[in-house]
């Protein structure tokens, strides 16, 4: 597990935008991240992370899969773009002090664009699922 100052090895963003603080490791097509929801962080609004802080989540989580990938290899960790947000639910907002646990599934991947579905659980709590496009931006 990595988590505290070693998640920004893995990461482009800096503080007040990162939005995992646990990177968990892959198997084979799937990688796995958490956060724990702070009253600080930038998306959390009454007591609340906001949609906005759950999608960003789910996109630094699959980031965090490509760094880790490009941390292993010994290549710069290269910048992502979310391309489209595709059947997103979000079932709960999550309270502060929920720990939010993610899961990421390449469904696909071509050239430097890669397809995943992702899940947020707290607990046994399904928070939110989805997919995105997501375009590398490889040096």
């Amino acid at each position: 597990m990595m988590q505290g100052e070693e998640i920004f090895q893995l990461l482009p963003q800096r503080p007040p935008i990162v939005m995992i603080d646990k990177f968990y490791g892959v198997e084979e097509e799937k990688s796995f991240s958490g956060l724990t929801v702070t009253a600080e962080n930038l998306f959390c609004q009454n007591g609340m992370l906001q949609e906005t802080g759950v999608i960003e989540h789910i996109a630094q989580s699959a980031a965090a899969r490509v760094g880790y990938i490009a941390l292993l290899e010994k290549a710069p960790v290269p910048l992502g773009f979310i391309g489209s947000v595709d059947k997103m639910k979000i079932h709960q907002l999550p309270v502060v002090g929920s720990e939010l646990k993610t899961e990421i599934t390449v469904m696909q991947e071509v050239g430097d664009i890669t397809l995943i579905s992702a899940q947020v659980k707290s607990e046994d709590t399904l928070i939110a699922e989805g997919r995105m496009k997501i375009f590398l931006k490889k040096e």
